[in-house]
């Protein structure tokens, strides 16, 4: 964990993101690469990270992500 990180951990930014890496991340972590996936951008990001997608694609996964996060609050 990182304590400059609010005590989240963080990934190293020279490590490449392997789909079998997704399935091991907590459930916030893994919606926002399925939301990737379901937007067509994941193979962009797990090759050329996060910092390749616009601000109108990133804006849309939070969007959708928050949108999940309130359903899942709801049900």
């Amino acid at each position: 964990k990182c304590s400059e990180c609010n005590g989240k951990a963080r990934v190293k930014k020279n490590k490449k993101i392997t789909r079998e890496d997704i399935l091991n991340m907590d459930a916030i972590e893994r919606m926002k690469y399925e939301i990737a996936e379901e937007m067509g951008l994941l193979d962009k990001v797990l090759e050329d990270g996060w910092r390749s997608l616009s601000a109108k694609e990133t804006g849309k996964i939070g969007g959708m992500m928050t949108s999940r996060k309130r359903k899942s609050q709801q049900d």
